[in-house]
């Protein structure tokens, strides 16, 4: 159990309206508030375009570090809802998974693909030859081969970036 002190700053969890994490970001952002929004690259498929785009990681959460006895006032910013509890007590989120979580993400990171990008395919009949991503669909990618003349589907998990491997 970590020992909790009223002046020691700590790792907490605001609860926000859905949709309003990166606004409230901005607005801890206004008032000099230590925060963390974890954002992962994610590609948003329309019927004409894929676009990748930054998502919460984890939807409607955003962590705080601060003062226990100041958390109250940041329930006065508009989109935050609550304070996230456990047993009774604001929950202390400790500074080892916060880094968990940027290392995390930061590996993520490295498997997102682009359009236009160059991924080689690692399994499969196709294992070992590499080509240039065309469409970017939810579950699998389509790349051009350019020594084949032939465009292929491929499972996004079959693939990775060249410059990665």
């Amino acid at each position: 159990m970590i020992p909790r002190r009223r002046n020691v700053v700590n790792w907490y969890v605001l609860y926000t309206s859905p949709r309003t994490e990166k606004k409230v970001q901005m607005r801890l952002e206004e008032q000099l508030v230590e925060h963390y929004l974890p954002l992962h690259k994610t590609p948003r498929v329309w019927s004409d375009r894929v676009k990748i785009v930054d998502k919460p990681l984890f939807t409607s959460y955003i962590f705080v570090r601060c003062r226990e006895h100041l958390l109250h006032a940041l329930l006065q910013i508009p989109g935050v809802v609550r304070i996230v509890y456990y047993c009774g007590r604001p929950a202390i989120i400790r500074q080892k998974d916060i880094d968990a979580i940027r290392i995390f993400l930061r590996q993520a990171a490295e498997r997102t693909l682009c359009v236009g990008e160059e991924a080689e395919i690692l399994s499969g009949s196709l294992k070992r030859i590499s080509g240039r991503v065309q469409k970017i669909k939810k579950k699998y990618l389509v790349l051009y081969i350019e020594q084949l003349g032939a465009t292929v589907s491929v499972n996004i998990a079959n693939v990775a970036r060249t410059d990665r491997i």
